[in-house]
């Protein structure tokens, strides 16, 4: 059977472009051809089965002596990445697979490296997720090349849009702080007020914050059991009313419900972003309204008609990770919006925020849907139901697209997101986990080469002053994210900051979604004790290349949660080399001969390097690295010229808005805030 111009099954063997991906694959496996420009090589891999029911395992056919990537949900709420040569190696709730093979090459040629992505998607009711057995196999578990690849996806459900079709929010664009870590769901209107004063006596003043869970109205039932994790969330809580709690009304008492308006929220909101020239104001609820839902029949939210469900998860996800946050909520059930008026509760929430002058939103636990769906015709119409109100809400009320997914790495969320343009990539920054900083940055980079495709990927804030700050920043600042904090006030390094924030808040964001180099793709930086993670993007003149060392801790697959498995992690090496940043080209002048200018921003060195040439690289345990690489430009009169950047700032090229040569008078370079650094640069031989 031949699909396409390059996918077929010959002689039992599932074959890409010439290469063998699977062998013994099983007689009832079928492929159809993937209609769309540009995907004249894939095809969909589907089962014939005469077995009906709401979870069935197919295998497809047997994965051995291959390098793969792949990520899989680790939590339920959030993914990871897992490096394997055969199919054993594949986790129970894998949701991208990428897989190395060699085709034939031509006469006197090697053999060809082929690259085929399996993205397992939605049907109908059913979700798609894969997983390996003892026998090598790759299944298919249904439950109710990259880019092209997700594009093909996209035109075949019609559910989702791809990243580059999606409104970027503007506060990507400039430097903020959370209210998280720094005072949990106590926070305060007068707490907010302080961190924002804090940050700004240094010189580095926010221009947006994220006011997070702690602001709304919530309670816990009167048979309720508690859940107090140790950040302090009680899972148990319910949500009572849309409006705020009294910290965040003026003069607000306890128990009291103030009704004006303008001595609500607002009065803060109001007060900030006059005294602190805030850009956005965001605040963090969840899809469900809180952790508990919302309260069935409380005052004023009787016509969203709440109702108890208790969630079923996924087996797969029961066998990779235990979840306190489940399980209170199992034990203590839910209240869940009617989907047929959860467009009512969230345009009514947001319009209440946005008169308010609040400019978005942080929506969290959304994979918990997954667990709701009996009752609502199964997970995945449920949670496209529940998308397709948030998204018009959002659309509604909140001009700049202001929406940050959390805890959403499920491809039910994925697969129904039209507009979403902002999805958290990783678990969370934990600041008192040593186990959790490097594989945060292994984590964020792999599970970018899929969620890049849909959004823009967001680290999650992180704190100036930790011994792990310089790196957590080192990699935000190679990530193309937005970059905020969740310092305490009074607890910041101000050095560190203002190599990511420029004097007027902005900060200098690279163009991409910071990704694995191809030469990092199959290798295990967290656990192989020799490979170096590099992540690469691109800026408007030249690309910036973060080097990390993250070996030494990542997922346990018996402990079931993330350990260090090694004290004291060895050195690691490799290179940089021009050809780590994909689509250079695009960025430099014409005529480019392939020779770069690479600087180091530890070392502070410059290096020229010839086209196919390297700089070698070396790292010990917890070590990072960024290099600016820049196109050479050989200029007429034999002089070469490079714009680094300011060599400052982590991302020094990312300053570099515009280079323009100009004959006879020479080199014209702008970066930001133009009337206070913007030079004509003469140079004479």
């Amino acid at each position: 059977m031949t699909v396409g111009a390059g996918v077929a099954v010959q002689d039992g063997s599932l074959v890409a472009l010439g290469a063998t991906v699977l062998t013994e694959v099983r007689d009832n496996v079928l492929l159809t051809p993937a209609a769309g420009a540009g995907m004249t090589s894939g095809a969909f891999v589907g089962v014939r089965s005469a077995t009906a029911g709401s979870r069935t395992v197919f295998p497809v056919g047997k994965l051995r002596e291959l390098r793969f990537m792949c990520t899989f949900r680790f939590k339920m709420w959030w993914m990871t990445q897992r490096m394997g040569t055969s199919g054993r190696d594949i986790p129970f709730e894998t949701q991208f697979l990428l897989v190395e093979a060699a085709a034939a090459g031509d006469a006197g040629d090697g053999p060809a490296t082929v690259y085929t992505v399996f993205l397992p998607i939605l049907e109908g009711s059913f979700r798609a997720v894969l997983q390996g057995n003892s026998d090598d196999e790759l299944e298919i578990c249904l439950e109710s090349v990259i880019t092209n690849s997700v594009k093909a996806v996209e035109r075949h459900l019609q559910t989702f849009s791809h990243r580059e079709k999606k409104k970027m929010p503007d506060m990507l664009n400039w430097f903020g702080w959370c209210t998280w870590d720094a005072f949990y769901t106590d926070v305060t209107s007068e707490g907010v007020k302080e961190g924002l004063q804090s940050l700004g006596k240094g010189g580095t003043g926010p221009k947006f914050v994220i006011i997070d869970d702690g602001w709304q109205s919530v309670s816990m039932d009167p048979a309720g059991i508690a859940s107090l994790a140790d950040n302090s969330a009680n899972f148990a809580n319910r949500l009572t009313h849309i409006k705020e709690n009294h910290k965040f009304q003026l003069n607000g008492r306890k128990g009291h419900r103030e009704e004006n308006p303008a001595n609500g929220l607002a009065h803060i909101v109001n007060e900030i972003k006059g005294k602190h020239e805030l850009k956005y104001v965001y605040v963090w609820h969840a899809i469900t309204g809180y952790w508990g839902g919302v309260r069935p029949g409380a005052d004023g939210m009787e016509h969203y008609e709440s109702k108890m469900q208790y969630p079923v998860s996924s087996p797969g996800v029961q066998k990779n990770e235990p979840c306190d946050a489940l399980n209170s909520i199992t034990t203590n059930g839910l209240g869940l919006v009617n989907p047929d008026r959860v467009f009512s509760f969230y345009d009514e929430l947001h319009a209440y925020l946005a008169s308010a002058g609040i400019d978005g939103v942080k929506v969290d636990v959304q994979n918990i849907l997954e667990t709701l769906g009996a009752g609502h015709g199964g997970r995945v119409l449920l949670a496209r139901k529940y998308h397709q109100a948030l998204e018009a809400s959002i659309a509604r009320n909140f001009r700049d697209n202001g929406i940050i997914c959390c805890m959403s790495h499920n491809t039910d969320n994925l697969y129904s997101s039209k507009r979403s343009a902002v999805v958290r990539a990783s678990d969370d920054f934990w600041p008192r986990d040593p186990a959790s900083h490097t594989i945060h940055i292994a984590s964020v980079a792999y599970n970018t080469v899929f969620l890049g495709e849909f959004m823009q990927p967001d680290w999650d804030m992180f704190h100036s002053v930790h011994p792990m700050a310089e790196y957590h920043a080192a990699a935000r600042a190679v990530g193309g994210c937005a970059i905020y904090v969740s310092d305490k006030p009074g607890n910041h390094d101000f050095d560190l900051l203002k190599k990511l924030v420029l004097p007027d808040g902005s900060i200098l964001r690279a163009k991409l979604p910071g990704r694995p180099t191809r030469d990092c793709l199959f290798s295990d930086p967290a656990r192989d004790g020799k490979s170096i993670l590099k992540i690469w993007s691109l800026n408007e003149h030249s690309g910036v290349i973060g080097a990390f060392n993250c070996q030494g801790a990542g997922w346990c697959r018996v402990g079931k949660k993330n350990l260090v498995h090694d004290e004291q992690p060895a050195t690691v090496t490799g290179v940089i080399r021009a050809q780590d940043v994909h689509h250079l080209a695009t960025v430099a002048a014409d005529g480019w001969n392939g020779d770069v200018i690479v600087y180091s921003h530890i070392g502070g060195e410059v290096t020229c390097l010839p086209k196919n040439a390297s700089l070698p690289v070396t790292l010990k345990t917890r070590e990072y690295e960024v290099f600016t690489v820049v196109p050479l430009k050989k200029l007429d009169n034999g002089v070469s010229f490079a714009a680094v950047g300011l060599i400052a700032m982590f991302n020094s090229g990312g300053a570099v808005t515009a280079v323009r040569y100009v004959e006879d008078a020479g080199v014209e370079v702008r970066v930001p805030e133009q009337e206070l650094y913007s030079w004509t640069i003469s140079i004479e031989y």
